[in-house]
């Protein structure tokens, strides 16, 4: 997924010289397409990334594409007030790329780690949030942040899960859910963002044979479309890497208590820090996410139905 990133990036920079990449030092390597091939087009921040946030505040105020990339620890949490004021408020074409996110930097501890950073993007007004799972889903929700000339905040997570679309995504629309998976009728419907989407796939491949849906786009998500999917469904099952507070479960449950009242299981982070520092595995046993938890929740869950 971070080679689709790279890719899409060299692409866009390639095709309007008005696109930078903005860093706060880190990417290293994953940055050498534009490096070498729009050099102009590359600007390294240093460690200060507030002050980066305003780089890109000013530059996209003289007529520049910014993207502005770091460790979703810092992009967006430690920049939220700059995101809010600088960008969000005079909705300027600026895309923030937060890497990492979730348990991906599992073995640096709570200040790395990034289990927020939906529920504090999702609160700033005119600010697009959005979460691929894949290859594809990347490719099209970078396309996607260029064409809204807006203010964006995508979240990376865990890159090496593998595909769960069987080819490139046209025409991605911000709200829009993907199908990835039709089930059974009488079974809960999985919706998933970011990297729980394999794990939603393989309890209902393996096990549950429910539909899945992916949402890319969690600010903002088509109402329509979710509250069709809860009226087809005996209940919903909603997995993400990211707290249960104010994520992508916390979105559907307040769409569909409106809307479309149904059961609504969230599965994501309780309300608690990481205890220990291990591998990135060890920490989705520690926080119930790993897929045999998973799996065992929404059994107990289909019990109460």
């Amino acid at each position: 997924m971070r080679k689709a990133f790279s890719e899409a990036l060299v692409r866009l920079a390639q095709q309007d010289p008005r696109v930078l990449l903005i860093t706060g030092d880190h990417g290293y390597e994953l940055f050498d397409g534009i490096r070498k091939h729009c050099p102009d087009q590359f600007i390294n921040a240093g460690i200060a990334e507030q002050n980066m946030v305003g780089m890109a505040a000013g530059l996209a105020r003289t007529g520049f594409r910014p993207f502005v990339y770091g460790l979703a620890a810092f992009v967006p949490v430690r920049v939220l007030e700059q995101i809010k004021l600088d960008v969000a408020h005079d909705h300027l074409p600026v895309v923030f790329l937060g890497d990492g996110a979730g348990f991906v930097y599992s073995t640096l501890g709570t200040s790395h780690q990034s289990t927020e950073d939906m529920a504090c993007t999702r609160a700033v007004p005119q600010l697009t949030v959005l979460s691929p799972a894949d290859r594809f889903e990347m490719t099209a929700c970078m396309d996607l942040a260029y064409a809204l000339q807006g203010p964006v905040y995508m979240r990376m997570g865990k890159s090496d899960r593998g595909d769960v679309h069987a080819a490139e995504l046209k025409d991605l629309k911000a709200g829009q859910l993907l199908r990835v998976r039709a089930g059974r009728p009488d079974r809960p419907a999985l919706l998933a963002t970011g990297s729980m989407v394999r794990t939603a796939l393989d309890i209902a491949e393996q096990h549950l044979d429910a539909s899945v849906w992916s949402l890319p786009s969690i600010k903002p998500l088509d109402a329509a479309a979710v509250c069709r999917i809860a009226r087809e469904s005996p209940a919903l099952v909603v997995l993400e890497e990211h707290s249960v507070l104010g994520g992508l479960g916390a979105a559907v449950a307040e769409i569909t208590s409106t809307s479309a009242p149904c059961r609504v299981l969230r599965i994501g982070v309780d309300d608690r820090f990481s205890e220990h520092c291990g591998s990135y595995a060890y920490l989705l046993r520690e926080h119930g996410l790993d897929t045999a938890a998973v799996q065992g929740r929404i059994d107990e869950f289909i019990a109460t139905l």
